[in-house]
């Protein structure tokens, strides 16, 4: 059976269901799909959880709108299917672009049905350099981002991936296997919701909506991370967010892979069961 929901603007949402308990939904980040959390999805059932992950629009098994790739619907896509699947006490689970989508998904539907949160390499507050925001990344880095993908979007995505997971590093331990994985999601998603996403994760402010965080929230930020550098993410949300827990991972990439996976997953079930 395919699950999907179709949202009030006739997007259809696909998304994996898996196991029973306390749900943990897990929103991805750019240009992934749901299945970047496999692992941690099939973690967590495992352990007595019901783990919820969804293709954002544009993006994998979901429909690829014209409109609509912007971080208010993103949320609002998120909101609908926390409630079409009426679930109730829920761990909400961001990490990078998804990390915006649950921090505003939490600033426009408050946390009603959500128990707690956790960011992990997530773009909140800010990406983009601003005035009051000086150590974000010039415009200029995004304009990169998106010539690139409109240019070559295979050769694009096939050279991301090793930032993405610290393969560049000196003497870091390469999957190829990892790569291509990286490469294939990429692959599926749509070009117009790519582009429009790069400014949805680069240019929206969450400044509000971690004020209105009020749950138990977990945030864990590498101190290597080369796509959400950590000078402008992790520790500045941890100032919004009221009594937020925050873990600075040494020397691990912004992708979840190897030695940085293993203690995140260990993490993140110490952080359910707390």
């Amino acid at each position: 059976m395919r699950n999907t929901i179709t949202t009030s603007d006739g997007t259809e949402i696909f998304y994996k269901d898996w196991g029973s308990g306390q749900p943990v939904v897990f929103s991805h980040g750019w240009p992934l799909n749901a299945d970047a959390w496999d692992d941690q999805l099939h973690l967590v059932a495992s352990h007595g959880y019901r783990a919820i992950a969804h293709d954002r629009r544009g993006h994998g098994r979901s429909g690829q709108p014209w409109n609509g790739n912007d971080m208010d619907t993103y949320a609002d896509d998120l909101a609908q299917l926390i409630e079409t699947l009426d679930l109730r006490d829920a761990v909400l689970v961001g990490h990078s672009t998804g990390g915006g989508e649950v921090t505003r998904y939490i600033g426009r539907h408050g946390t009603g049905r959500t128990a707690k949160a956790v960011l992990l390499g997530a773009v909140p507050p800010l990406m983009l350099r601003t005035d009051d925001n000086p150590d974000g990344l010039p415009i200029e880095a995004f304009d990169a981002i998106r010539a690139g993908v409109a240019a070559d979007r295979a050769q694009f995505y096939k050279e991301l991936s090793l930032p993405f997971y610290g393969f560049n590093r000196p003497g870091a331990q390469v999957s190829q296997g990892v790569s291509d994985a990286f490469w294939l999601q990429s692959m599926q998603v749509g070009l117009k919701g790519a582009l429009d996403c790069v400014r949805a994760f680069s240019e929206t402010d969450f400044t509000e909506d971690l004020g209105r965080f009020d749950i138990p929230t977990f945030i864990a930020h590498s101190d290597d991370d080369q796509i959400v550098p950590i000078v402008a993410a992790g520790p500045e949300s941890a100032k919004l967010v009221k009594d937020a827990t925050l873990k600075v991972y040494p020397g691990a990439p912004h992708g979840l892979v190897g030695a940085f996976k293993d203690e995140f997953n260990a993490d993140l079930l110490a952080f359910l069961a707390s």
